[in-house]
């Protein structure tokens, strides 16, 4: 089984934030899947698909992002031999790029922290670059709006892509 995590924070005023990119690609992947997010359960909401004979369970935690650790712990103790894959904004990156990473530390983002709180480092990262903007700070930046929609509908269908051929 495979739990996939997109990272964000629950609420509209959220929708189509940079902090948000996570959400949007877990609903991606679910509307490819054929599945949708109907239900809470452990502190996310969730839905569950298959994709090449392999059990997905998308969630999106509603602890919010500096939290997110604590969902990712309930289905993580449920389901001990599952690999996890995390989808997470990079302000790292250029607005745009992806990256992939087995495991590896938290970095500056803190929903990433809060996982490797919970369960430690040993879990995929998918990675959106939302790219630095020096004029504001970086929570006025993830929490902003995102400007240009049609960048990131790409870059989250191509995140899309590489869950897909991780899987």
């Amino acid at each position: 089984m495979i739990i996939v995590v997109g990272l964000g924070n629950k609420g509209k005023e959220y929708d189509w934030t940079y902090h948000n990119i996570g959400f949007m690609v877990a609903d991606k992947l679910a509307s490819f899947l054929g599945v949708r997010f109907e239900k809470e359960k452990n502190k996310a909401y969730c839905c569950e698909g298959f994709y090449n004979g392999q059990k997905i369970v998308i969630i999106k935690p509603t602890t919010y992002m500096n939290n997110s650790g604590e969902a990712v712990s309930l289905y993580k103790k449920k389901n001990k031999d599952a690999r996890i894959i995390a989808i997470v904004d990079d302000i790292d990156l250029p607005a745009g790029k992806l990256r992939y990473r087995e495991k590896g530390s938290a970095g500056t983002h803190n929903g990433l922290r809060s996982i490797v709180a919970y369960i430690g480092e040993d879990f995929e990262r998918v990675k959106v670059g939302i790219g630095r903007d020096e004029s504001v700070d970086l929570a006025t930046q993830v929490l902003s709006k995102i400007k240009d929609k049609a960048l990131f509908e790409k870059a989250t269908d191509e995140a899309v892509k590489m869950i897909l051929e991780k899987i």
